[in-house]
């Protein structure tokens, strides 16, 4: 099903400001909140429908590519909206409105506080495991081919003696007795204005609701280890530094079968030695003699895919710039994924010293008059010689 333009769906225009575009956020999120809608799927998908607008609106990068190319600029590896498929991803993603930041919010007024990433105040699941971050250094070859990168990283595993359960030999958890299984404590004061209720996880618990009886003696009762472990990473072409790509699953394993964190895979570019990229383009610095910009000659430049011959044609002037179709990067924002170009900017190499022979070929040229006047020419030769 293709999907509803952001604007509509958070019934604001174009033009709307970043304060106009989170107060609408907010009145959706509200009306379809799923405390409000219990079971309830089609309040469910508008809720996640109008978080995924709200992601791409409230950040002006984002924003600006979707005015350009609409949802195609959100596509694989592109770094940009990403599709919830969880609520409970969404509690976490914005935690500034839904108040898990650790500041109030409107919905703690309504619906009693933020949720955790886990799903509610009682992780049946266990407690989620972090997000892991690595920074890959790329050169322009790989970035123009896409690449497969493998790393080794350090991070917590499922524990494969108790199998993430955290309990020794299958041994059963019991319900903890500081939350009676709620995962949650509450603590109620009293003032002039009226009843205040905080509510936090449980410490006893850490929040599952349940305690294990018997913990398992390789992993202390977390369910994880520490390991090294080797990842295998598919970059796609045409990533550039402020990309991030995010791997589910990949980060650390969560406390007693809690979910997995992400992997996020940030990218530096290794400055290259012949070109300097600039988005989907590269240029290439070429030097040529007086005379080869004059009389005109076939060289050869070095391309990124190998090299190649460029034809510089007769009177080229420096700062020219002479370009090269199809010889630069992918454009992951280019709906059709064409390739930039390799533009090529000419410079003419002016000698700072010549023997005598020279000298005396350059005041033979210097007594000739050409298309542009002797008066130009004698100019230029009395500047450099």
């Amino acid at each position: 099903m293709s999907k509803r333009d952001y604007y509509e769906v958070l019934g604001v225009s174009k033009s709307a400001g970043k304060d106009e575009i989170k107060s609408a956020y907010r009145k959706i999120a509200m009306k379809y909140h799923p405390d409000r809608n219990p079971d309830n799927k089609e309040a469910e998908e508008k809720f996640k429908e109008a978080a995924e607008a709200y992601e791409v609106l409230s950040d002006d990068e984002k924003r600006a590519k979707y005015d350009r190319f609409g949802h195609q600029a959100f596509g694989p590896g592109s770094g940009g909206a990403q599709g919830f498929t969880d609520i409970n991803d969404i509690f976490s993603h914005f935690s500034d409105i839904f108040g898990g930041g650790g500041g109030g919010s409107i919905f703690d007024d309504i619906f009693g506080g933020g949720r955790s990433r886990s799903g509610g105040r009682r992780r049946s699941g266990g407690t989620p495991g972090s997000d892991l971050r690595v920074t890959l250094s790329l050169k322009l070859e790989e970035i123009a081919t896409g690449v497969t990168k493998t790393i080794k990283i350090n991070k917590f595993v499922k524990c494969d003696s108790c199998h993430g359960s955290g309990s020794e030999g299958g041994a059963a958890k019991k319900t903890c007795s500081v939350c009676n299984g709620t995962g949650e404590v509450r603590n109620v004061s009293r003032s002039v204005f009226g009843q205040f209720v905080n509510i936090q996880p449980c410490a006893n618990c850490n929040g599952e609701g349940q305690v294990i009886d018997k913990p398992c003696r390789k992993c202390h009762g977390d369910g994880r280890v520490k390991a090294e472990v080797t990842e295998n990473i598919e970059v796609p072409a045409g990533v550039s530094d402020e990309m991030q790509l995010s791997l589910r699953g990949k980060g650390n394993a969560g406390l007693r079968g809690g979910p997995n964190g992400d992997l996020l895979v940030g990218f530096k570019e290794v400055p290259h030695e012949h070109f300097k990229r600039e988005g989907a383009n590269i240029i290439y610095q070429l030097f040529i003699s007086y005379p080869q910009a004059v009389l005109g000659a076939e060289v050869e430049i070095p391309t990124l895919t190998g090299k190649a011959k460029l034809t510089i044609e007769s009177g080229t002037t420096a700062g020219k710039i002479l370009r090269m179709a199809g010889k630069g990067l992918p454009n992951l924002n280019d709906r059709n994924h064409r390739k930039g170009d390799q533009l090529v900017e000419v410079n003419i190499i002016v000698p700072k010293k010549v023997n005598a022979r020279e000298k005396e070929l350059l005041n033979e040229l210097l007594a000739q008059p050409n298309v542009s006047g002797a008066e130009g020419n004698s100019n230029f030769f009395k500047k450099y010689f």
